[in-house]
């Protein structure tokens, strides 16, 4: 099997704050979005529900297995054993990938939003911080907390993409729609606050990459607040940053770096929302 570099064709976002990290660590991060994506692409073509199923069990179980003939496995093994990187995390994202491997797809609780995007997401985040060579437990929290914001901000984007898939990861909380897309980009926002202090702990020819991803994903849950009511957000279609846009928050970025300079210590603020993911994953065993 060829490596693909998945992340210059379908990450934009990422792959414009990797123009700020070295080479080899560059490498290693494409080498991770891989395997993430190999999984998102088998559970997300367009084919028969089973026929998913057994791709996806036949790429868990080469995984399981370490197969060496398979190059994006064979990366993932070897960035695991490089970044000391638990094999617990990588499936607790293969259980969040299985999760959406239904007819239907419902979230009803705020404990399963946070489960599930921990899952799918959260544990991208942990395991970019391993590679980013992140030590300290609570800014390996913070960065599942950036993983998790993040996946909020997919959901809140996606909403239509994933109704047409029969999934709905939004909590039906009032007849507006529009109304619950923006209490979770709200929550998503307070993951992004959450997370930055953790960048502190990045090495510096590292962290402006990371600063810059931060800023420019959230900005997308900005603009989806600026379509103002669910038949404007319809109409939009799916919802980016433009290249100029992209420009800007990189520009902006450069104040955030500063900032973590004097930025102090502080207790982590999701203390709460990790008691809820910790009912079903001991998150300690992961970090």
């Amino acid at each position: 099997m060829t490596t693909k570099n998945y992340l210059s064709v379908y990450a934009k976002s990422f792959n414009w704050s990797g123009f700020f990290l070295s080479k080899k660590i560059y490498s290693r991060c494409s080498k991770l979005y891989d395997f993430c994506r190999t999984i998102d692409n088998i559970v997300d073509q367009n084919a028969d529900l089973e026929i998913k199923k057994k791709e996806f069990e036949k790429f868990k179980m080469k995984f399981e297995q370490k197969n060496q003939q398979d190059s994006v496995i064979k990366n993932m093994c070897d960035l695991m054993s490089e970044s000391n990187i638990s094999k617990k995390i990588v499936n607790d994202l293969f259980d969040g990938a299985e999760s959406d491997l239904k007819k239907e797809v419902r979230i009803k609780t705020e404990k399963e939003l946070l489960v599930y995007s921990y899952r799918v997401a959260g544990t991208v985040g942990l395991m970019m911080a391993k590679i980013l060579g992140v030590k300290k437990k609570e800014s390996l929290q913070r960065a599942i907390d950036l993983g998790i914001a993040m996946q909020l901000t997919n959901i809140a984007r996606d909403v239509v993409e994933d109704e047409n898939k029969n999934r709905i990861y939004l909590i039906k909380n009032s007849e507006d729609t529009f109304l619950d897309i923006k209490k979770i980009i709200y929550k998503a926002d307070s993951f992004y606050d959450s997370s930055f202090v953790g960048i502190k702990d990045i090495p510096l020819n590292c962290r402006f990459s990371i600063v810059v991803a931060r800023r420019i994903y959230r900005q997308i849950g900005k603009k989806i607040l600026q379509k103002k009511d669910i038949g404007s957000y319809r109409k939009a279609g799916k919802i980016y940053v433009s290249n100029f846009g992209k420009i800007i928050q990189t520009i902006f970025s450069l104040s955030d770096l500063i900032m973590l300079f004097f930025i102090k210590p502080r207790k982590h603020e999701k203390e709460n929302e990790y008691n809820l993911i910790s009912e079903d994953i001991v998150l300690n065993e992961r970090i």
